[in-house]
């Protein structure tokens, strides 16, 4: 029965051996990451609980010691053996089981890291259709006349977009001066395999001549989201489209509260923190 105890203590010393160095990480991180007053207050707290968990396993000790005189003096021989390992047992399961509901509550409240598609799912917020602007958004190209002369798809935004095209069913636009920049466009897309790994088709890429055009294809589609570079096109739609998301180099200030303003498409769709 001792060893059983001592081999029961053991394990719960070890157990709370790595929470504490969980939380002496977690506070180092805090510290060389963040430095603000909010950080500090959530240091404080972390200090506190291990403070008070150190001292309430400790007490068991105590209470212990002072159950074990009081039980010696009543019983003798076998039964007063059996009475101590019986009260020591007691506090020792009182003092596991506390350790285990520290633990419940740090495996609920434990970031999670998510994947860029399970991102892209909550950023859209059960969003099903979008339409999107091609210029300055998914081509390196920021205007109709630079269309004319060449086409290149961003990078860093093609992983992004195949995410976003798993869950919508989505719409690409452009305003153009002549049929060969809509060539060169979905020349570009295609050779960035846009149309060979996700739903989307060359369909779906649409072409107009003016930025009229563009807004009466977002009216016509009714999606779910809209992005584009445009503010004035994004002011005109707010009270129609559900979401917005204004693509311009500096943050601007929200139109309505269902607009929403990033530097890029995939910088907004793979970040939880403006979520």
């Amino acid at each position: 029965m001792a060893d059983s105890l001592t081999e029961q203590v053991f394990n719960l010393l070890r157990r709370f051996g790595k929470h504490f160095n969980r939380k002496v990480s977690e506070i180092a991180i805090l510290l060389i990451n963040h430095k603000n007053a909010g950080s500090l207050g959530a240091l404080a707290g972390f200090a506190i609980a291990i403070a008070f968990t150190w001292k309430f396993l400790r007490s068991p000790s105590r209470h212990q010691r002072s159950q074990r005189k009081r039980i010696g003096s009543a019983s003798t021989g076998s039964d007063g053996t059996q009475a101590n390992e019986a009260a020591s047992n007691s506090e020792f399961h009182q003092a596991e089981q506390h350790l285990n509901d520290i633990d419940a509550v740090h495996e609920v409240h434990h970031p999670v890291e998510l994947t860029l598609g399970q991102i892209v799912r909550k950023k859209l917020s059960g969003g099903r259709r979008m339409t999107c602007q091609l210029l300055g958004v998914i081509l390196e190209e920021s205007s109709p006349e630079e269309l004319q002369k060449h086409a290149t798809v961003k990078p860093s935004v093609v992983e992004v977009l195949l995410e976003i095209s798993k869950s919508c069913d989505l719409y690409l636009m452009e305003r153009i001066l002549d049929d060969e920049s809509g060539e060169r466009a979905l020349s570009a897309l295609e050779d960035a395999g846009l149309f060979r790994t996700s739903s989307l088709i060359k369909d779906k890429v649409l072409f107009c001549s003016t930025e009229n055009g563009r807004m009466s294809f977002v009216r016509q589609l009714e999606p779910d989201w809209h992005v584009d570079t445009n503010l004035e096109i994004v002011s005109q739609l707010a009270r129609f489209i559900r979401f917005q998301l204004h693509i311009w180099p500096i943050s601007s200030s929200n139109v309505a509260s269902n607009v929403f303003s990033s530097t890029s498409l995939e910088q907004y769709f793979s970040c939880l923190d403006q979520y």
